[in-house]
């Protein structure tokens, strides 16, 4: 195994070791991301080489914890201060940030190293990572395909083996749909676990900052650091953390785990079921306990998701009219000759149809029509986790209804592409935790995952069984 496809555990027992030091394990990275072919990176940071010999100092000095010197890479949604951060837009594409989200700083005062900046749809808009104004990312199992989105760059960045850890962002899905894409492990906290402060808002009642790694334990040490109660943030929970990673350890086979009736119906591709099928029959052959549950209003909860989001997204993206925000025009306009050419220029396609979407929803005559039954179908989906999380611990789904498709593919049937998310939303709607891992491959060695969901503030469980498939049945553990 090279020393770039290391584990946060295999990289700090390296360290302490004095197998190789931060400086060479950051200066390999940096060197990969150099010449990577996948467009994963919008920006690079200038000071990782200087920040990984300081922190050979400090290891001279102390035993490490076991984030300490560990390279990451972030999403170009999360503010790291002094970098650009761009939402992959052309109305941030040289902004830099004053400050640094809360999440970030968390992992950073472990003494991790940023590496750069990963490439995403524009302010996270998009199932595929077409979408970026920096160009797409391009899915490192096969180049011709997408690694997922929105965090697609996060995905791909890890796959590519260019960092051993990423930060992406979730509202619909967007770190566990790359994650099945890209064959890596991703994980969507429950709202309310993670700060979004630092990190610019797509929809603020949707999205969420989550670890993007190798293994399973590794999202539990990201995790583990970086959650926890944010007074710079208003929906930041106060809820006890947990030992993520001690949860990792545990070999019981307690948890009572369930199969969606709903689900089982869905369009998916073949050897995604049979993936899934095989996976469940070497559980049952363990002796974990499983029964088919039902999410009877799951059905809706797609539609309802793109009447909410849009709705959310019209309201945030409000601020980025190029007088206080975004690109300025050079030329004399009146104010809605401003907002035309700034907007029009700065925005891509996607976050158009977003915004114009959005702005229907809202207005007035049709808040009552959609974006009102929207939310009382969320409070249905929520309903039926709850009632679901009284049968079962950890609920089982695809992740996707397929496979990494082809760069180009849906790009222009916009119904086809938002289909790719039929799978994640759901959590994103309710306010739950999922978790993704590959457990195959497909005919063309395209990775599949699975999603496993738990009940709020119970991240534990994924954890737990999590890391009990990665080293008990998937005979790919690295795809």
């Amino acid at each position: 195994m090279g020393t770039e496809n290391l584990s946060i555990e295999q990289i700090n027992k390296g360290y302490q070791k004095k197998e190789f030091s931060v400086s060479e394990i950051t200066q390999l990275f940096l060197a990969k991301i150099k010449k990577d072919k996948h467009n994963a990176f919008i920006s690079v940071n200038e000071q990782a080489l200087a920040q990984a010999k300081k922190a050979d100092i400090n290891l001279a000095k102390k035993k490490p914890n076991k984030l300490f010197g560990i390279p990451m890479a972030v999403k170009d949604i999360i503010m790291v201060e002094g970098l650009k951060s761009t939402a992959g837009s052309k109305m941030l594409a040289n902004y830099v940030a004053p400050y640094s989200a809360t999440a970030f700083k968390r992992l950073q005062a472990t003494g991790m190293i940023v590496l750069g900046k990963t490439n995403c749809d524009e302010f996270a808009m998009g199932s595929s990572n077409e979408n970026s104004s920096f160009g797409p990312v391009k899915n490192p199992h096969d180049q011709t395909r997408v690694p997922g989105g929105s965090s697609g760059g996060s995905a791909a960045a890890i796959a590519a083996q260019l960092a051993p850890v990423a930060l992406g962002t979730d509202t619909g899905g967007s770190i566990r749909q790359p994650a099945a894409f890209c064959g890596i492990v991703g994980v969507k906290p429950t709202y309310g676990r993670v700060s979004r402060y630092g990190l610019m808002a797509m929809a603020s009642s949707l999205d969420q900052i989550g670890p993007m790694t190798k293994t399973v334990k590794d999202s539990a040490y990201i995790l583990q650091a970086m959650a926890g109660f944010d007074e710079y943030d208003s929906t930041s929970a106060s809820q006890l953390v947990p030992d993520f990673p001690r949860a990792c350890q545990r070999t019981d086979k307690s948890l009572r785990l369930g199969i969606v009736k709903e689900y089982l119906g869905q369009k998916i591709q073949p050897e995604i079921s049979l993936a899934l099928d095989s996976l469940v029959t070497r559980l049952k052959k363990d002796g974990w306990k499983i029964k088919i549950i039902s999410l009877p209003n799951m059905d809706y909860a797609l539609a309802a998701y793109y009447l909410i989001m849009p709705a959310e997204v019209s309201s945030n993206l409000a601020k980025f009219d190029g007088l206080l925000y975004g690109l300025r025009s050079e030329k004399k306009l009146s104010l809605d000759e401003w907002y035309k050419t700034v907007r029009s220029k700065g925005f891509g396609e996607e976050t158009k149809r977003r915004i114009m979407l959005g702005t229907y929803i809202l207005s007035a005559g049709y808040y009552d029509a959609y974006y009102k039954q929207a939310q009382k179908v969320r409070t249905l989906v929520k309903n039926d986790f709850r009632q679901a999380f009284n049968n079962v611990d950890v609920i089982l789904t695809p992740a996707t209804p397929s496979t990494a498709f082809r760069l180009g593919e849906k790009i222009n049937d916009p119904l086809s592409m938002y289909l790719s998310d039929v799978f994640t939303v759901g959590a994103n709607i309710a306010g739950i935790p999922g978790l993704v891992l590959p457990i195959g491959q497909d005919k063309n060695k395209l990775p599949i995952g699975v999603q496993l969901l738990a009940n709020y503030w119970q991240e534990e469980k994924l954890f737990h069984l999590g890391n009990y498939i990665e080293n008990n049945l998937v005979p790919l553990n690295k795809i």
